[in-house]
């Protein structure tokens, strides 16, 4: 019996990118190149998508606010105003109970007097309060 033994052949590979077959690559202008070229890349992506975002919230914001949803914004205290029409046998005593409910009357008597002067109260007139 005899062997018979075969030796690889080792052919060289394709030539890439312009270059000769068996040349050796010259990486490392184009890695320091490219990798300036990526984080570059990187940093413009990124200011890209924190635009959209930002303009995105933007967007839903106003048009929320546009439909007739609440502002952010804290509402202003408005005064509730409240009002009185003077019926025969009435004080100011009591229209000042009806006028601010489950406070003490005495303040607002007080402050009737002061824009009423001496004027009584006459009937069918309309006593208005504004209302913390």
């Amino acid at each position: 019996m005899s062997v018979v033994m075969f030796e690889p052949t080792v052919l060289p590979r394709a030539a890439r990118q312009g270059r000769p077959a068996g040349t050796p690559r010259q990486d490392l202008h184009r890695t320091s190149s490219r990798s300036n070229r990526t984080a570059a890349v990187y940093r413009r992506r990124r200011f890209a998508a924190a635009a959209i975002v930002v303009g995105a919230v933007l967007a839903v914001g106003h048009a929320g606010v546009a439909l007739g949803g609440t502002s952010l914004a804290a509402p202003d205290a408005r005064p509730r105003v409240v009002s009185h029409v003077v019926e025969p046998g009435d004080t100011l005593w009591s229209v000042a109970e009806e006028l601010a409910p489950g406070t003490d009357p005495r303040p607002v008597v007080d402050a009737l007097i002061d824009a009423r002067g001496d004027a009584p109260l006459v009937p069918g007139e309309t006593v208005t309060w504004l209302a913390p």
